[in-house]
């Protein structure tokens, strides 16, 4: 039986097939996908544990399936960029890409990466009890059954990985969490990916909760250490 599904969505046919190879021998079941659309239509029929997303794709761009499987689903998504590409990581980043990969990438790797962000979504499920309480703190309510925060009348949903960041801080108010203990508690203490995956999701969230996100009040920069959530 298979291990988990893989929904690979890669326009060239050489990693798509090497892909193929790896990722059954490893015990996954894999889907394929040539493009963008094909990449959609795949999960929207099939559905995946996990997607391998090629950012650069023809039909419909990396960043679009990604936003359309967002939609339907928090499934873990690793995306695929150029070799040293700085735009596209950042991009990737920014979108709330669990992990991103650079081509050309080792086998041996992106194994681990795949098995990593399953383990980290299981984990991830089990933190949350089957009816989890609210947090309310600084006039903000954090709801871990919605992925929802909310003030005054205002409610927004948030991904999975900032809804459990701002949970973290919020949950720590008046404390110093140090970056490396944020991205253990968050990511996962076996993330391989760039440690501006965690200024970027602070951006964000910034850029939801704060009045002035440059000059933000609640989640403060120590200088050195990490975050604080002050209440």
């Amino acid at each position: 039986m298979s291990e988990a599904r893989i929904l690979v969505v890669e326009d060239e046919e050489s990693y798509r097939d090497s892909l193929k190879y790896l990722l059954r021998r490893e015990g996954f079941e894999v889907i394929l996908a040539a493009d963008g659309v094909q990449g959609v239509e795949a999960f929207t029929r099939d559905g995946a544990d996990v997607v391998l997303l090629d950012l650069m794709l023809p039909r419909m761009s990396g960043t679009e399936v990604f936003r359309e499987i967002r939609e339907k689903s928090n499934v873990p998504i690793i995306m695929v960029t150029a070799k040293d590409d700085q735009v596209d990581k950042i991009i990737g980043l920014e979108l709330g890409a669990d992990d991103y990969v650079t081509k050309p990438y080792s086998a041996r790797e992106l194994v681990a990466r795949i098995r990593a962000v399953l383990r980290r979504q299981t984990a991830a499920s089990a933190d949350f009890p089957d009816e989890p309480e609210r947090l309310t703190v600084a006039g903000l309510t954090l709801d871990p059954e919605r992925l929802t925060v909310t003030r005054g009348e205002d409610a927004q949903s948030l991904p999975p990985k900032e809804f459990s960041l701002l949970h973290l801080l919020a949950q720590n108010a008046g404390r110093v969490l140090p970056r490396q203990v944020i991205i253990d508690r968050v990511w996962g203490a076996d993330y391989f990916g760039d440690t501006k995956t965690l200024d970027v999701h602070i951006k964000r969230l910034r850029g939801r909760i704060e009045e002035d996100p440059s000059q933000p009040v609640l989640i403060q920069t120590v200088r050195g250490v990490g975050y604080t959530f002050e209440a």
